[in-house]
Parts: C-alpha cells; structure tokens; sequence
C-alpha cells in the first residue's frame, strides 16, 4: 500500500509541474502570436518535414508531426495509465471507480449537450460537440497544487481518477467519430501490427523493443489509414506486460511509464500547447465572443463540465451507487467540479480534428483558452476561499 501511495504522489507531483509548465507555454505562444514574430512562429509550424525512401513515405508540416507524432507517444502513455489504474489502481475495484466514473459520463454528457444547444442553429459547427468533453490532467492538478495543503488527497487522487477516465472516453470518442476515409489495405498492414503485438503478449515477451518496433509500424500503418494515428499508442499500450515477475523491481508497463512521463510532462505536452494555443487576437472582440463556435466550447466547459460532475456524483450518492471520499464535504467537491472544465490539451486536440478549416481552428483555440481560463480561476478561487473547516453538506447517502 506504502508503494502505491508514494507512485500516486510522485504522478500527482509531476502533473502538477507539468500543469504549471503547460500554462506557460500557452502563454508564450499568446504572446508571440500576437507580437511582431508572428510570421517566425507560423512559418515554424508550417515548415515541411519528410521522411521518405525511394520517393515514398511521410511529408508533413512540423504542426501536423506534433499533432499526429508526439501526441501519439502521449496517448501511448495515456494508455499506459489507464491499463495500470485498471489493474491495480484507482479503477480496479468498482468501489474505488464508481464515483469517478460515473462523475465522467456527466461530465461528457452536458458539456456536449450545452455545445450542441449553443450551436444547433449552426450545423457547421456541430461536428465540436465533443471538444468540451474532456479533462486536462496536468493543467487542472496544477491549479490545485497552487492550493497546497488546503486540498484533501482525496479530492487529488478522485480528480486524477477522473481524468484519466475522461481521457478513456476521448479515445473512444475519436476512434468513433472523428476519422477520415478509410484505407483498407492501411487498416488491414494495422491488423497486422495487432496480430504481432499480440503474438508477443502470447509468448511471454517481456522486452519492451519488440513492442515499441512493431509499434511504429502500427502508428505508420494507422496515420494512412485514416483512423487517427495517436489511437496507435493506445493500442500499443494495452498490449504492454503489467505484472513484475521473480526480481523486477517493476513490470514492463511500469518501467515504461515512468521512463516516457518526463518527457511527456516537460516536453511533448508543452510543446503541444506551444504548437497550437497561438490564436492572433486581432480584430477578436467581444462580440465575436459571443458566435457559436466559442460561445459553446466555453460554456460547455465553464457550465457543462461543473453541472455535469456535479449532478451525476450527487445522483450516484443518492442511489447509493458510490460515496464521496472520507473527509470530503460537497463544498469541497464542487471546488474539484469547476476544475474538471480545465479542458485544454484533449480539447485543443479534439478541436484540430473536427474542424481542419483554420477559420474554426480560431474560434476553437479562442474558446477553449477562455472556458479553461475561467475554469481554472473559478475553480482556484472557490476552494482557496473555502473554509477550511468545510461547510456542511449534502448529506451521501451511500457513506
């Protein structure tokens, strides 16, 4: 137990950081993209790079390499952890991942539905629904650890849980609606890739090499084939060894999580906020605030995400389906509640694939920056400002 205490708070440790380092990459890019190097930062991201033999193989602008490439070595270790909490975390007894699961489905459910509301009489803009949907692990853990002690471990531990759940949901989301016409020799060479990782699992293999190799064929296989390539690091994951065998201090999957969680942390995550929060601010104003593209994105995580969490957890008490966790007033939940709005890097990257016109990658990038931003201060402000005592509640039925 002693062991799994101190991994949750060397994660929830280095999400925090990351968070903080998120922030400020976001904020650099805001500032370039509205300074006189704006032309250097999108000639930067609109500079080809190629891999090819013999005249085939990858062509692509740096932004796309970032979006399609690092990010599927983040849904690799996106997979990573939600194998591991699955197994033996946060989420491998009902009784641990009630709560947070069913605050989860909430918490994509309304943010959709207020998107749609806002944007029903604008069909355009309808295929967004889901870019509210999601929870930004290290951005929202950032704001908390701003907070310090004032915050339970409990409520940080039931944040992460549900964060990571809503990052299971967002790969399930894009592997069903948000892919391009299929390749079927792309998607048969990618069933192949499966085959081999599961051939592997089978025999026992427990060197990670032969996972990662055929694991880049997988990703190629994948990109071509349009099914979003990130699905591929998914994938890869859930084929990884778990469990530790004879003298392993830790399994193959545990080993690679953490060796791949500082570059994601302080690298790729970063740079994937660097690459895609620079939205010029010119002739944005509030009214264009107000269009339906934004508008929706913003409300759905400002109000949708709170009203969602919120609501299914209390239902969940109510049924006695789950509990709120020791020591945790609702007051206090409502705090974490706000910050699941946070939206940011899934919802940034939701947003690049349901709209590939770069008119609607503004209003995304525009929305989504303001819904989080007020997230992110409401929710840091409610809980700073929240006795510490912690005012009587709603009363959980279920405890």
């Amino acid at each position: 137990m002693d062991k799994v205490l101190s991994a949750i708070r060397r994660f929830l440790q280095l999400e925090a950081a990351s968070g903080l380092i998120l922030m400020g990459a976001a904020l650099a890019a805001l500032v370039i993209a509205n300074s006189p190097l704006a032309w250097l930062y999108d000639g930067l991201l609109s500079t080809r790079l190629a891999i090819t033999v013999d005249g085939a193989g990858l062509d692509k602008p740096l932004l796309l390499w970032i979006n399609d490439g690092l990010m599927a070595i983040f849904f690799l270790l996106v997979g990573l952890e939600i194998k591991r909490e699955l197994v033996s975390g946060e989420l491998s007894t009902w009784n641990k991942a009630a709560l947070p699961a069913i605050a989860a489905v909430g918490g994509v459910v309304l943010p959709a539905l207020v998107y749609l509301a806002v944007t029903w009489n604008t069909p355009e803009w309808r295929d967004g629904w889901a870019i509210p949907a999601a929870t930004d692990i290290a951005f929202a853990l950032g704001v908390l650890s701003l907070l310090g002690s004032r915050v339970p471990a409990a409520l940080k531990i039931f944040l992460l849980a549900l964060a990571i759940i809503d990052d299971l949901g967002a790969i399930v989301i894009i592997a069903l609606f948000y892919t391009a016409n299929l390749s079927l020799l792309s998607l048969g060479l990618a069933g192949l890739g499966l085959v081999a990782l599961l051939a592997l699992r089978i025999a026992g293999v427990r060197s990670l090499a032969p996972y990662l190799l055929v694991g880049i064929f997988l990703w190629i296989c994948v990109l071509k084939s349009g099914v979003h390539a990130t699905l591929a690091g998914v994938a890869v994951a859930a084929f990884i060894p778990a469990d530790r065998r004879g003298e392993e201090s830790e399994g193959p999957l545990e080993h690679l999580e953490h060796a791949l969680h500082p570059w994601v942390a302080y690298a790729i995550m970063p740079l994937f906020a660097f690459a895609n929060a620079g939205v010029s601010l010119a002739g944005i104003s509030f009214a264009s605030l107000a269009e339906p593209l934004p508008l929706g994105i913003a409300l759905g995580l400002i109000l949708g995400k709170q009203v969602g969490v919120m609501a299914f957890a209390w239902l969940a008490t109510r049924l006695r389906l789950a509990a709120l966790p020791d020591g945790v007033t609702w007051r206090a939940f409502y705090g974490v509640a706000l910050l699941t709005g946070v939206g940011f890097t899934m919802s940034l990257f939701i947003g690049t694939l349901a709209f590939a016109d770069p008119a609607a990658g503004v209003g995304v990038r525009v929305g989504v920056l303001l819904g989080s931003l007020v997230a992110a201060l409401a929710g840091w402000a409610w809980l700073r400002f929240l006795p510490s005592a912690g005012a009587a509640s709603l009363p959980s039925p279920a405890r």
